[in-house]
């Protein structure tokens, strides 16, 4: 006949506190440390003998907006393709920014005639709009949609300058 051993549990008091563990202090390797991270460590060095010295990071460029800023979708419609199950978009892209714009991606939203919810299809357009420029898109595949759909809505979701 086999009696078990008492568990871990069984030898110590409810009172007894738990041990307490201690992190040790971290040191950076310049190998692994980044330039921006060094930059970052010496404005902290600095702001730590004169904050007066420290008026800016060292490295930042002007901000310049994002390429979604100036581009809008003006007109869009749909239709079905492909014996009713492949919803083809046709829709204008309006670029206003002071450079192309290019890998445009695009997310459609299919709704029920009711409004309810039925599909999503995202679609990248690799294509360049111009300057200051206007491109119409006709009949762009974005994919396969529920037969009940009977409404779409198509919104920009990122693009990158060309």
């Amino acid at each position: 006949m086999m009696i078990p051993e008492p568990s871990d549990a069984e030898g110590r008091s409810a009172a007894e506190p738990a041990p307490v563990i201690y992190a040790q202090k971290v040191t950076l390797v310049e190998d692994a440390v980044t330039p921006a991270a060094a930059e970052t460590t010496l404005a902290h060095a600095a702001y730590a003998t004169d904050p007066a010295a420290v008026t800016a990071p060292m490295s930042i460029a002007p901000e310049s907006k994002s390429p979604m800023e100036g581009l809008r979708i003006s007109s869009q419609s749909w239709r079905r393709g492909g014996l009713g199950s492949k919803a083809l978009v046709t829709f204008t892209l309006r670029n206003a920014n002071d450079y192309a714009v290019k890998d445009i991606e695009i997310a459609c939203a299919f709704t029920r005639w009711d409004g309810s919810h039925l599909t999503d299809r995202r679609r990248v357009i690799p294509d360049t709009v111009n300057t200051r420029s206007r491109r119409l898109y006709a009949g762009v595949l974005v994919g396969f949609v529920n037969v009940n759909a009977n409404k779409a809505k198509c919104s920009l979701v990122t693009a990158s300058r060309a």
